[in-house]
C-alpha cells in the first residue's frame, strides 16, 4: 500500500469506533501519525493500542466535543504531540430518532453541538496549523443533508448545515493553501445507532424512502473516500461534497 501520508499528522474525531476507526486504520496503513478524539475512553484506548501495535504513531484524547474549549484543546494537544497538523477529519456524530413533536431541547442541542458546532470549532482551531502545512479538512456529512429523512430531523438539519459550512469555508479560503471538503455516506454498518431507540409507531415506509435499494456500505469503503479527499490525489477537489450512498440521492 502506498504510504503517501508518511510524516503527516491526522486528527480524527469519533476515532474510537465505526467510520472514524476505519478511517484511522487506513490513514495509519498509509503512514500517518494519528491523533484520535472521542468521548468513549475505553474503546478509544483499544483503537489506539491496535494502531500502535501495527506500528503507527497514535495518541488518544478523550473529550466531550460538544464544548468549544474541548475542541480547541484537542487541536492544541494534537499540535503539541506531533509538531503540527496536516489533516482534520470531523467524523464524530450523534444520531437520534424522534417524532418532531417529541424532540426535547436537550436532544436538539446535543445533536447540533456534536454534528455542526464541534466541526466548526475544530476547524476554527485547526485552520492556522493547516495553512502552515498546506493541509486540508474532511467533514463527514450524510445523504440526510441532501434529501428529507423522516424521524431524524435534528440530524438531517445538522448535516445540511455541515455541507453549507464546508462550502462557505471553502469559498472564504479560496486563495489560501488549504482544501476543505465533505463526504456524504449513506447507510453504513457501524455502531452509530447502538442503543438508539425508535418510536414504536413510526412508519417503516417513510424510512424505506431513504434506506436505499442496495445493502448498507461497509465503513471501510467510505473510509477510502475520506482518505482520498485528504490525499494529494484530490488536490483539485475543494468545496466539494463527495457522495457514497449507494445511489440513494441519485433519484
Amino acid at each position: 500500500m502506498e504510504r503517501d501520508f508518511e510524516g503527516k499528522a491526522v486528527l480524527v474525531t469519533g476515532g474510537a469506533r465505526g467510520l472514524g476507526r476505519a478511517a484511522a486504520r487506513l490513514f495509519a496503513a498509509r503512514g500517518a501519525s494519528l491523533f484520535l478524539v472521542d468521548v468513549l475512553a475505553e474503546t478509544l484506548e483499544d483503537t489506539r493500542a491496535e494502531l500502535e501495535a501495527a506500528g503507527a504513531p497514535c495518541r488518544a484524547h478523550v473529550a466531550d466535543i460538544s464544548r468549544r474549549e474541548a475542541c480547541h484543546g484537542a487541536v492544541a494537544a494534537a499540535v503539541a504531540a506531533f509538531g503540527g497538523l496536516d489533516v482534520l477529519c470531523n467524523v464524530a456524530a450523534v444520531l437520534r430518532f424522534h417524532h418532531v413533536t417529541d424532540v426535547t431541547q436537550e436532544d436538539w442541542d446535543r445533536v447540533l453541538a456534536v454534528n455542526i458546532s464541534a466541526p466548526f470549532y475544530f476547524s476554527q482551531a485547526a485552520i492556522p496549523h493547516l495553512l502552515a502545512r498546506g493541509g486540508n479538512i474532511v467533514n463527514v456529512a450524510s445523504q440526510a443533508a441532501s434529501i428529507g429523512c423522516a424521524y431524524i430531523v435534528p440530524y438531517s438539519a445538522s448535516k445540511g448545515a455541515l455541507v453549507q459550512m464546508t462550502r462557505s469555508m471553502a469559498m472564504e479560503f479560496m486563495n489560501q493553501p488549504i482544501r476543505i471538503n465533505a463526504v456524504a455516506p449513506g447507510t453504513m454498518r457501524t455502531d452509530i445507532g447502538q442503543g438508539v431507540t425508535r418510536p414504536d409507531d413510526l412508519d417503516v415506509n417513510l424510512m424505506q424512502r431513504y434506506s436505499g435499494v442496495r445493502p448498507p456500505s461497509e465503513a471501510e469503503d467510505v473510509a477510502e473516500l475520506i482518505v482520498f479527499a485528504a490525499s494529494e490525489r484530490a488536490r483539485a477537489v475543494h468545496g466539494a461534497l463527495l457522495t457514497a450512498d449507494g445511489g440513494v440521492t441519485a433519484g
